[in-house]
Order: C-alpha cells, then structure tokens, then sequence
C-alpha cells in the first residue's frame, strides 16, 4: 500500500469504531533469542511464526557472517544450520541500533577462537554496555569498549570459561540473557549473579531462560538473582515464535481510543512476554490508575503514555530509568512530542513522566487548527505510539513512518487496512 514509505505520513482520525482481525508480527524478543541459540546448536533448527524486520535481519546477517547458514523460505520462518560454533568473521559485525542483537552477540562471540568487533550506527554507539564487557573481563574473556559503548572488541579461545560471573543488571536485563545464553559453552559450571536485586524487565530473562531450556540447555535458578547454567551446548529443535506482546499494545490501543474490537487470534493472558500485563491497564481506559509503573513493561510505555493524554485524569510513570537508554531517551521524546501535540501535557519529573490528561484533548488540538509533525528520533515505538494518537486528534504527521522497519513493518498498511487514512506529505 504505502512502499516505498513517504517521509511523513499525516494521519486522518476515522471518527468511529475501527473493528477487524489483525494478525501481530512475531516476537523480536523470542526471535533474535531463537536465532541465536539455533546458531550455537549443533543441527537444523526450524523457526515458524517468526519476525522478519530490521532487527532480525541484521541479527541473521551478522550469524552468516560467523559461517552459520540462515535459510529464509518463506515470510515467518527461518532455517538455521550450524556446527554449533560460530567462526571468526571476515570483518566488524554491523547490527544497527538493534539492542538485542548487539547485546546478546557481545557476549555470544567469546566463544569464537579470534578476534570479532561487534559495532552499530550511531546511535548504538552510545548505548551502554560496560556492565556487560566488565562481567565477561571476570571470567577471563578479553573485552574491550574504550568508550563504555560500542564498539567492542572480544578476543575469544573458544570457550566461554567457567566459574561465578557477577552482572548489575539494574540498566538492563539484557546483560543478564546474554551471560546465561553463552553459558552453556563454557568449559565447566558457570554461575550468573546478580549484583543487586534489580534488574529492568525481569520478564525478559525469564523469556530467555525459556528458550535456552527449549534448545536443550540445563539451567537452575537458585534464588531469585542467581543462576547455575551446566555446559551442556546446545541441540537444534524447531520452535514456533509466539505473536509480538509489544505489536499487541498498539492494537489493544486502537480499541481503546476507538471503541472499536481488534481480534488479534489470541488472549493477552496466552503471552508469555512481559509487555502483555499492558493489556490489564489499557483495560481501563479512560480510567488507567494515577500511577504506573513501567518497569517490568519498559516497551509498552510510549503507548500507554499517549492513551494517558486522553484518560479522565493524569498519570504519572515511574520505574522507567532504563528507556532513557533505549533507541532515543524515550521519558524526554514522549514528553516532548506530547508538547507538540499542546504545549504542557507532558513532564519530565527526574525519570518520572508525567501526562497531564484531558479527555477534550481532540477539540483543544482541533481548536488551534495547526498540524503537529512528530519527530520520532529514529524511534519506532514513538512513531508507532503517537500514531495512536492521531485516531482522535487531527493533524497528526508522523515524520520517518519508516522506522517502524525495526520490529513491525506492516504496522501503516495494518492501519490503512483498518480504514485509517493516511496521506504522505512533507
């Protein structure tokens, strides 16, 4: 419908109920895990209901690179065949702005006997991970990132070592899935520790523990911060990837602000993602609860933020540090583009976010008769959110609709196929 995409796309509100079935795209979460553990696992893997996007590719480009053969027969599946070893590649492995790509294959290239950069664009570059190259210094791994960012230079002997490996996994859990997903190629016991008690989106390690388990890997938690993983390697299976939990809020967006019904062909209650928990929230729209804490929920955020700005009263956010160093620094991109829509409907408050609210929020914004163009920072969950909010307010543009090639690329002609006009403009 809209390929190639515009460079802003200017959103008509429908003005009635938007009713219809919608399919979410596969796990980003669940597929980059998927891809690589299949890529450590000895045999053919068979990945089906998986995501195809921007993140998953470069994740799948960087495992060939490593002499893993990724097959891709049809539009949700790939083929993974591997020796269960990823070799040296021939040049610094490029993965984007793709956190999990990135983080996971930090510690997954220890493995390799040699030496392997791993590097994104510029906005990668100053995304943290200096927690996770100081955990791999402890076990004996030779890691380097001069700047506390990428890139990163692991010199591996093709182990992941062994013994009691400490991580602070407060910025972000997924130093702590990348530990307990090379683990079980280390040359003995490896126990991961947790330095504090928190850790950001503890569901998510409980997604990557999931899926080690499916591959064959034996892992115990101990108490609620440790972790013992047995050297076990991998063994190749085939794994259906479940719908996208973080896609999901968007839909059950729509419904909300529309009135309307999105089928979406499962219960919220059949994710197993942590984002899901959104859903009991949304629920209560216009009435969401005063405060919300975003911490275990860290992508359903921005959605949530934009249906807060139509609740019957204001929300205030907390828990929500880490998406500071997400994609863009989300607190202050929601709180600014909420400002573009009315000056004072959003607040940073330290690393709280405060949405003022006000259900007549559509006829104020109509009243002023101008257009408000969204910046999105590269972002594809503020481009996917704050298109939520140009269902009820007019004159919402969407600058770089583009991005949303990261985890959801048919998220416009989803829209458009529900009936929301969309119109390219500048």
């Amino acid at each position: 419908m809209l390929n190639p995409l515009p460079p802003a796309l200017a959103i008509t509100p429908p003005n009635r109920p938007l009713v219809g079935r919608v399919s979410p795209p596969g796990s980003k979460s669940i597929t980059n895990r998927a891809l690589l553990l299949a890529a450590l696992a000895n045999g053919t893997s068979r990945l089906t209901g998986a995501l195809k996007s921007k993140d998953t590719t470069l994740m799948a480009a960087a495992l060939r690179q490593m002499g893993v053969t990724v097959e891709e027969p049809d539009a949700t599946s790939f083929v993974v065949t591997s020796t269960g070893r990823l070799q040296q590649p021939g040049g610094p492995l490029f993965l984007g702005n793709a956190g999990t790509a990135t983080r996971f294959l930090t510690a997954a290239v220890a493995t390799v006997d040699g030496e392997v950069i791993v590097d994104g664009d510029d906005e990668m570059r100053v995304r943290p991970i200096g927690p996770l190259v100081t955990a791999l210094q402890s076990l004996g791994i030779d890691a380097t990132s001069p700047t506390g960012c990428p890139p990163v230079t692991v010199r591996g002997k093709g182990s992941f070592g062994a013994g009691r490996v400490e991580i602070d996994g407060g910025l972000s859990s997924q130093y702590v899935s990348a530990l307990l997903m090379a683990a079980p190629l280390g040359d003995a016991q490896i126990e991961v520790a947790l330095t504090g008690t928190e850790i950001g989106a503890r569901g998510y390690v409980e997604l990557t523990l999931a899926a080690m388990r499916s591959f064959g890997a034996q892992v115990e938690q101990v108490d609620a911060g440790t972790w013992l993983v047995q050297p076990t390697g991998y063994v190749a299976t085939d794994l259906l990837v479940e719908p996208d939990a973080s896609a999901a809020t968007y839909l059950w967006g729509i419904e909300a602000l529309t009135g309307g019904k999105i089928d979406l062909g499962m219960a919220a209650d059949a994710f197993t993602q942590p984002d899901a928990a959104a859903q009991a929230i949304i629920a209560q729209f216009p009435d969401m609860p005063a405060v919300i804490d975003g911490s275990q929920m860290q992508d359903a955020v921005p959605t949530l933020a934009v249906l807060a700005a139509f609740n019957n009263h204001p929300v205030r956010f907390v828990g929500i540090a880490n998406l500071r160093v997400k994609e863009t620094d989300r607190i202050r991109a929601v709180a600014n583009e909420l400002n573009r829509i009315l000056p004072g409907l959003g607040t940073e408050e330290g690393d709280d976010l405060l949405v003022a609210s006000d259900p007549d929020l559509a006829a104020k914004v109509a009243g002023r008769n101008s257009r408000a163009k969204i910046e999105t920072y590269h972002d594809h969950r503020i481009a996917m959110s704050f298109a939520l909010a140009g269902l009820r307010v007019p004159g919402i543009v969407i600058l770089d609709p583009a991005c949303t090639g990261k985890t959801y690329p048919a998220y416009w002609d989803m829209l458009a196929a529900l009936g929301v006009e969309l119109t390219p403009t500048t």
